[in-house]
């Protein structure tokens, strides 16, 4: 017994040493960044992203030329050229916006009343999972993860497909109509299955309905009775819309296209993507705002306040108060300046729903943090653009009043952003471009080999 221990002590104590020789070797000095002139996250020195490719797919817009000179304006998003704003206003209380928009960003045009019938015909079909699928992969040993357990079982969807590895247009066409239809099954699942064997609860798996749009199948897959009321399936359906796309140069967009100019099927593709969307500074940044208001609602008595509201931001942003990061989380976006387009819609989404549920209280606090934390980001950061809030601001706070657990906020990202990940597939495939491979600088030290029993 106690040779064993002293042999899990050594094996300790050498992993230990090896973790020190991991972080000395990956070390480099940080000045040679600025040396090299290396754009770190692809972006140049003003935080402005490194242009890598084009695309028709859509557009993000946050400045405005005046005399030659950029000047921040208010956010705007482009689908494919059409205003988002404008789309949501124009679809009105119809149902299926996420899938007319998924059709617009696919085929680069809005459809017909007889085109979408059909698209939405196709989709319905390719949504079905056989029982099989459920039982022996979504279900059997699940991830504490949700989106481990989507990834997963994108991968698997490569076994049962009869021409996985064919990339023809057509073919990849299939693939994403298929992968559009089943990911809401397969997350909901997923969800179910890990709080069935995890925590022992009831395993109720409930099929999706014909006649109900992807937001309605998700509440109705979701809540063990199936029920939801219009501006419940009405706000998830506008959020679906709004996280469908965002440029070419996101994370998990860029991971789609680099992945897809490999020539990889489009199973690898996706599931690259969806490795890429489960970062927390990526798809996980609405969880962040969620436990930030928790712990602000704990430490500040008065919400309606303003003074006391203010009063703990500042502990926040001076590294006293929640994490310790110093961040007013859901605040400030790489790109938008005065405002985030996506924000702005899901904001007034936020308000009816807070209004149906009786949680405007909630509300109220979450539009002051907006508003003081805003002016307050601008003064002790010394910034000379606007700071908004972005769309993980009022998501998270949206999803919970819609009863949706913190385990599905990413994986709800993925079910709506599949939709962008495919028209990016697909227009990577169209264009034949080469493999992208960006260059990095060598600045270690070249070495003569020296023989084991030479070395010290």
């Amino acid at each position: 017994m106690n040779s064993m221990m002293e042999l899990n002590d050594n094996r300790n104590e050498l992993f230990d040493k090896l973790v020190q020789f991991c972080m000395k070797s990956g070390e480099i000095d940080q000045n040679l960044y600025t040396e090299y002139d290396v754009k770190r996250g692809l972006r140049d020195s003003n935080g402005k992203g490194v242009l890598t490719g084009l695309t028709e797919i859509s557009d993000v817009v946050s400045y405005r030329l005046v005399n030659g000179q950029k000047i921040p304006a208010e956010g705007k998003l482009y689908y494919q050229g059409y205003d988002v704003e404008e789309i949501i206003k124009g679809i009105g209380s119809r149902r299926y916006a996420f899938e007319e928009v998924t059709y617009l960003l696919l085929f680069g045009e809005l459809p017909t009343r007889k085109q979408f019938e059909s698209f939405i015909a196709i989709l319905t079909d390719l949504q079905e999972l056989s029982g099989d699928f459920v039982r022996n992969v979504i279900l059997h040993n699940p991830s504490v993860n949700v989106m481990n357990s989507l990834q997963k079982a994108v991968l698997n969807l490569y076994s049962y497909d009869d021409n996985p590895e064919d990339i023809t247009v057509s073919n990849v066409l299939r693939q994403c109509l298929q992968m559009i239809g089943k990911l809401p099954l397969m997350s909901v699942y997923a969800y179910h299955g890990y709080r069935h064997y995890n925590l022992n609860e009831n395993l109720i798996i409930r099929n999706p309905k014909k006649e109900y749009s992807t937001a309605e199948n998700i509440l109705n897959m979701l809540r063990p009775d199936g029920q939801f009321t219009p501006l419940e399936a009405s706000v998830l359906d506008i959020a679906l819309v709004l996280h469908a796309d965002h440029g070419g140069g996101n994370n998990s967009t860029f991971t789609t296209h680099v992945v897809t100019s490999t020539g990889t099927d489009t199973y690898s593709a996706v599931a690259a993507s969806i490795a890429s969307l489960k970062g927390p500074k990526h798809g996980g940044a609405n969880l962040k705002v969620q436990q930030m208001f928790a712990n602000i609602k704990e430490h500040v008595q008065d919400w309606a306040n303003e003074k006391e509201v203010e009063e703990y931001l500042i502990k926040i942003l001076n590294k006293e108060a929640f994490d310790q990061a110093g961040l007013i989380y859901g605040m400030g976006h790489a790109v938008y300046t005065d405002s985030d387009p996506r924000a702005k819609i899901l904001k007034e989404s936020t308000r009816k729903l807070a209004e149906e549920k009786e949680r405007m209280k909630e509300f109220t606090l979450y539009d002051m943090v907006e508003t003081v934390g805003g002016r307050l980001i601008g003064q002790y950061r010394r910034l000379f653009k606007p700071v908004c809030a972005n769309v993980d601001f009022y998501s998270g706070f949206l999803y919970s009043m819609l009863d949706i657990p913190e385990e599905l906020f990413t994986p709800i990202f993925a079910i709506s952003r599949i939709s962008g990940w495919s028209a990016h597939r697909l227009e990577e495939l169209v264009n034949k471009g080469k493999i992208i491979r960006p260059a990095y600088k060598y600045v270690g030290m070249h070495k003569n080999f020296v023989e084991m029993e030479a070395r010290n």
